[in-house]
């Protein structure tokens, strides 16, 4: 069943605005708010047609938990992502060489927001999480992706060990990020059809996970830092495979 979500900010709501505005249940701006910014979002709406009330803001705070809102909140519906049957079957349909991020048990909204900002800027075809362990999709995680969730195919999974081994069936190479090995992403091929599996914050990919990649590679650093930040590693990684594939 769908559930609904309290979104804010002007970006946030913009982007929802510009893709998937039929999503929207409710608009609640700011009362006294009479600034340019706002004029020009409540002037969007109404050509939008989409209602919205003044309130003032410390229902604003309360409906985001004290989060930044900037005066503008929207409720919005989420619709159920799609599964692992939904995702092989767009899979087998794409035309080009499909490359694929998948994030194992990203647990920090902020993270999990950062990496989809990260995939939608190197045009990923698709993202895909699991269902239990990862953090869900929420106001944060809009907030930090800044629209880019709203542009993004995103799939759901049960089993992510049962979803590789499906998507290995269709001849996709899956490369896990471990920093425990000595194969620089500098040195691997990403121009093939391809998966990215990049693990939880801390500890990394699960073991299990792991053993059924087909390669695990490390990104190189020089300094005294053990590891990056997930969001951080995941841009480098995405990042390094677009320029490959740009060059080929």
């Amino acid at each position: 069943m769908s559930k609904s979500i309290h979104i804010y900010g002007f970006h946030s709501i913009k982007a929802q605005l510009n893709s998937n505005p039929e999503c929207i249940l409710n608009v609640f701006v700011q009362t006294g708010r009479s600034d340019s910014r706002m004029s020009e979002m409540t002037s969007f709406l109404n050509t939008q047609e989409i209602n919205f009330s003044k309130i003032d803001k410390n229902k604003l705070d309360r409906l985001v938990k004290g989060e930044p809102h900037q005066g503008i909140v929207a409720e919005v519906i989420l619709p159920q992502l799609p599964g692992q049957e939904a995702l092989i079957s767009f899979v087998t349909k794409l035309s080009s060489n499909p490359l694929i991020l998948m994030l194992d048990s990203i647990q920090d909204p902020r993270n999990l927001g950062a990496c989809l900002r990260s995939a939608n800027a190197a045009g990923v075809d698709c993202v895909v999480i699991n269902k239990d362990g990862s953090a869900p999709i929420n106001a944060v995680v809009h907030k930090t992706s800044a629209g880019a969730i709203n542009q993004l195919k995103i799939f759901q999974v049960t089993n992510l060990v049962r979803t590789i081994k499906s998507l290995q069936a269709q001849e996709l190479w899956v490369i896990g990020l471990d920093g425990d090995v000595t194969t620089s992403i500098y040195d691997i091929n990403f121009i093939d059809p391809t998966v990215i599996v990049m693990g939880t914050e801390g500890k990394g990919l699960r073991q299990l996970t792991k053993k059924t990649c087909d390669q695990l590679v490390t990104i190189p650093m020089i300094g005294n830092v053990e590891s990056l930040n997930v969001s951080v590693a995941t841009g480098i990684t995405l990042f390094e495979s677009r320029r490959q594939r740009q060059s080929s």
